[in-house]
């Protein structure tokens, strides 16, 4: 009804028409190859891609070949499809789509993956994901072969995560490449590979991969019974997955770690973990989470143990700081001047003097002015990003100061949380420290230390409160693991991490 109270009958007949044509889509192929042709046509009505090729073998058999411009190799199609169709012929007592597979058994077709089908809903998939549809009068199955040929990048160095030592390898936007990768590594048939499709209408392939025997079959339960309830139009991203998946939607901290390393998804397997692939983004998802994985470099098992381990405490140091410096220098100096040294506090004061602005202001207008900047040289093209954002907060930082719009110790403090902030080794997990920056700000800009002691213990209740796949955020320092605890406070040489693993 429309808001006269007629009958809407547009919406009503648009809706008539979907739902009779996805009831058509389902139905079976008819043995009439002319109506099957009409039939596939309609469907595919408007798509210019889309290519219809006949052929009639002996005078007697026509047969119609279907497939997506672009998308296969034709000089397949022509050498080991047409050719011997065309020149050999159709072997004798057979029926004609069992005499076309069975051609693809014995002939030079062996190589090709096939399968039978008898739905048009079946084949329009499969057409569009790059197979080749066999059709022969008479017969109410469709032959479908694998030759697929799309165009896709090499294999590059990762961008997002960049290592002095280990790999160089990444994943692309090709998940068969990416599957391969990691068969490379982990050569064992315990490495599994569970595919499924996700998307109405993007039909996106993904895929979960674990190892059998060593992986956490409640984590692997959970993942399949999340990714089975998925309910959407399109996938483009595993980031989409993340979304669905994850169970604390709310949390600035991220639940599922994100990969485009195939050494770093082997590592995270090889720990009993799950890794998800999905099909044009090379970015791979391992679960479970830890907070403690998002501090980890992965290079990390690559470089002599006493060096990770100094090189993970200050990494733990500048998390901190970059968390807590600005709203600490707020509350210093609007409520805790004697906490400060007296000359550092006078010279803080005298350089203060010709400021407009209070002490919170300037801090909160150069925490947005450096997150733009971060901003605008991740945009903006790589010969020019890194230019604008390092330059750019110069420039303005040292405009700022001689205008008497913000003091120096403001510049000075918020560079160093940013900068602070840099040394985290996942882009994803360095999102909440600078998200965590603002409220602490706030707090500490109306209660002093007692507004950040608030934020912080607010912020360890949530780390608390907070897991993933069932495994607790905080793991293994809550609840205490002693043997991986080892593990996250210093980095133990190799050699004792494996007679320990073979002790347990």
């Amino acid at each position: 009804m429309d808001r006269f109270g007629k009958p809407n009958t547009l919406k009503e007949n648009q809706k008539s028409s979907e739902n009779q044509s996805t009831e058509n889509y389902s139905q079976n192929i008819s043995k009439n190859i002319i109506e099957n042709e009409k039939f596939i046509k309609d469907m595919f009505k408007d798509c210019s891609d889309i290519m219809f090729r006949d052929i009639t073998i002996q005078r007697q058999m026509k047969i119609l070949l279907i497939y997506v411009d672009g998308m296969v190799n034709t000089d397949i199609i022509n050498s080991n499809v047409l050719e011997p169709l065309l020149y050999e012929g159709l072997p004798q007592g057979l029926g004609a789509v069992d005499s076309v597979s069975q051609m693809f058994k014995m002939e030079l077709f062996s190589v090709l993956q096939t399968k039978k089908v008898s739905k048009f809903e079946e084949i329009s998939e499969l057409i569009l994901k790059g197979n080749l549809a066999i059709l022969v009068d008479g017969e109410s199955t469709a032959l479908l072969t694998d030759v697929k040929k799309v165009e896709t990048r090499s294999i590059e160095e990762s961008a997002s995560e960049p290592t002095l030592r280990g790999s160089r390898e990444s994943f692309t936007e090709n998940l068969r490449t990416n599957t391969t990768m990691l068969r490379r590594i982990i050569v064992t048939p315990k490495l599994k590979f569970e595919s499924l499709t996700i998307g109405e209408l993007t039909k996106t392939d993904v895929t979960v991969v674990y190892i059998e025997g060593i992986v956490t079959m409640s984590v692997l339960t959970k993942v399949r019974k999340r990714l089975g309830k998925i309910k959407t139009n399109g996938v483009l991203e595993s980031g989409i997955l993340e979304e669905y998946i994850e169970e604390t939607r709310y949390s600035p901290f991220p639940q599922i770690m994100n990969s485009e390393r195939p050494d770093v998804v082997a590592s995270g397997l090889l720990e009993g973990k799950v890794a998800i692939l999905t099909n044009g983004t090379p970015f791979a998802l391992i679960v479970p989470m830890t907070f403690w994985a998002g501090l980890q470099a992965p290079d990390d098992y690559h470089q002599r143990f006493l060096f990770v381990a100094l090189i993970r405490w200050v990494r733990y140091i500048f998390t901190i700081i970059s968390v807590l410096l600005p709203s600490m220098y707020i509350a210093l100096t609007n409520f805790h001047p004697e906490m400060v040294p007296p000359n550092l506090m006078l010279n803080i004061a005298a350089l203060r003097e010709r400021a407009p602005f209070p002490t919170f202001i300037e801090v909160l207008l150069m925490e947005f002015m450096f997150e733009g900047l971060q901003e605008a040289g991740i945009r903006l093209p790589k010969q020019i990003g890194p230019l604008v954002s390092i330059v750019g907060a110069l420039v303005i930082g040292e405009a700022a100061v001689s205008a008497g719009i913000i003091s120096a110790p403001v510049v000075i403090i918020v560079s160093a949380a940013g900068i602070a902030s840099f040394i985290i080794p996942r882009y994803s997990f360095g999102f909440p420290m600078r998200m965590l920056r603002f409220p602490l700000m706030i707090l500490s800009g109306v209660f002093g230390l007692f507004g950040i002691a608030i934020g912080v213990c607010t912020i360890f209740i949530h780390l608390l409160h907070l897991g993933s796949f069932g495994t607790p955020y905080l793991t293994p320092v809550a609840p205490i693991k002693k043997h991986g605890l080892e593990d996250v406070l210093i980095r133990r040489p190799k050699k004792l991490f494996e007679k320990r693993g073979n002790h347990s």
